[in-house]
C-alpha cells in the first residue's frame, strides 16, 4: 500500500471550512492563517483531482457533491485516527480519551452521578463530561457530533437514532398530603381530570401527560404550567393542584420541605422506557460502547433505590476492543480517581 498524498492536518482544515462555511472562520477556529487553510483545501483538490468547494466572497464556501462525500469519509477517518492515538497511548490495555454524555434534564440528577462515578472508577483514563438538556436539543447535539451518547425518554425521538433500553418507569400522580385521594393505593385519571393540573410543560413530558388523558378520552383542566420539575413539585406541595410525573426522586418532599403524596396511576397507563441513544450512522467509540454496557448493568435495578424493570434491549453498539474494556474494568480498583469534567446545561 502506497503512502497517501494528503495529510490528516489537511483533512482537518477542510472539515473546519465545511463546518464553518468560510475560510476565515475556519482559520480562526484552528488558529491558522487564512492562506494556510486555503492552501490545504486547494492541495486536496489537486490530490483528488476534483473540485471540492465553491468559494464565493459574498456567500462563503459551499461543498460540491465530491466535497460532501469527502466530508463524510474524512469525519470517520479523523475520528478513527483519534481513537488510534488514545488506544495506543495506553498500549491498548485501558480505555482512554474524551466521552461526552448527554441527559434529559429531569433524569440527570438520578442517572448522571451513578454513571459518571461508577464508569470513572472503572476507567480512570477516560475524560468524561456531561450535558443536560431537552430531548430535541440533545438530539441535535448527537447528530452534530457534539455528544457521544444521550440518556432520554423513549418519547418523541427523531428518526436516525440507535439505542439500548435501560429501564422503564411508570407515571404517577403527586398530590398535596391532605388531598382526598392522597391515601389511595392508586388513582384513576378520570378522578383527577376535573381538578387543576400543574403541567410540567417541558416536551416530551407535557406531550406524554396530555397523551395519557387522550388515551382514556379525557381532557385535563390545566391550571398552571411550568417547565421546571421542582417548581411543579413545589406548587403541588403548596396545594395549587396535582401533577403527573414520570421521574420520581428518592424523597417525596419539595425544596421547601413540604411533603408530597405520590400515588400510582391506575391501569391502563403504559410505562415509559429510558434509553441510551446514539446516531445510527455513527460507530460509537470504544469508550461509548463500554459506557452503554456499563449503563445497562448499572441501571438494571433502576435509580434512587426505586426498583424498576430493565430490558437492555434494542441495538447494541459495536466495540472493537470489548476484551480490553473488560480487562480494564477488572484491573481498576473501585476507588480509582475518575477524570470527570464539568457538566453544562443546554437547551
Amino acid at each position: 500500500m502506497g503512502v497517501t498524498r494528503y495529510t490528516l492536518r489537511q483533512l482537518d482544515q477542510f472539515m473546519a471550512v465545511a463546518e464553518t462555511g468560510t475560510i476565515s472562520a475556519a482559520a480562526e477556529r484552528l488558529h491558522l492563517s487564512q492562506g494556510a487553510v486555503s492552501a490545504s483545501v486547494t492541495e486536496l483538490e489537486r490530490v483528488f483531482r476534483v473540485q471540492l468547494t465553491v468559494r464565493r466572497k459574498a456567500h462563503g464556501v459551499t461543498l460540491t457533491p465530491a466535497g460532501q462525500h469527502l466530508y463524510a469519509k474524512a469525519s470517520r477517518l479523523l475520528a478513527d485516527a483519534a481513537e488510534l492515538e488514545y488506544s495506543t497511548s495506553s498500549g491498548g490495555a485501558e480505555l482512554a480519551g474524551p466521552l461526552v454524555l448527554g441527559c434529559y434534564q429531569t433524569l440527570a440528577p438520578t442517572v448522571i452521578p451513578a454513571l459518571l462515578t461508577g464508569f470513572g472508577a472503572a476507567h480512570p483514563l477516560v475524560d468524561m463530561s456531561f450535558v443536560e438538556g431537552t430531548q430535541d436539543g440533545l438530539a441535535r447535539q448527537l447528530s452534530g457530533g457534539l455528544l457521544d451518547l444521550a440518556v432520554v425518554y423513549d418519547m418523541d425521538l427523531p428518526p436516525g437514532l440507535a439505542g439500548r433500553d435501560l429501564f422503564t418507569i411508570r407515571p404517577y400522580a403527586i398530590l398535596p398530603p391532605g388531598h382526598a385521594l392522597a391515601g389511595r393505593a392508586e388513582v384513576g385519571l378520570a378522578e383527577l381530570a376535573a381538578e387543576p393540573l400543574v403541567l410540567l410543560d417541558a416536551p416530551p413530558s407535557s406531550h406524554h401527560t396530555l397523551h395519557l388523558f387522550e388515551l382514556q378520552g379525557l381532557a385535563p383542566r390545566i391550571g398552571t404550567r411550568t417547565n421546571d420539575f421542582e417548581v411543579a413539585r413545589s406548587l403541588v406541595g403548596r396545594g395549587v393542584g396535582y401533577s403527573i410525573l414520570v421521574q420520581r426522586p428518592a424523597l417525596d418532599t419539595t425544596y421547601e420541605g413540604r411533603p408530597l403524596a405520590a400515588v400510582p396511576l391506575a391501569a391502563p397507563v403504559p410505562g415509559v422506557a429510558v434509553k441510551l441513544v446514539w446516531p445510527r450512522t455513527m460507530r460509537p467509540s470504544d469508550r461509548a460502547a463500554a459506557m452503554v454496557e456499563f449503563a445497562v448493568a448499572e441501571l438494571a435495578a433502576g435509580v434512587s433505590g426505586r426498583p424498576q424493570s430493565s430490558t437492555g434491549s434494542s441495538s447494541s453498539p459495536s466495540s472493537s476492543s470489548s476484551s480490553s474494556s473488560s480487562s480494564s474494568s477488572s484491573k481498576s480498583p473501585a476507588g480509582s480517581p475518575s477524570k470527570i469534567t464539568r457538566g453544562v446545561t443546554s437547551s
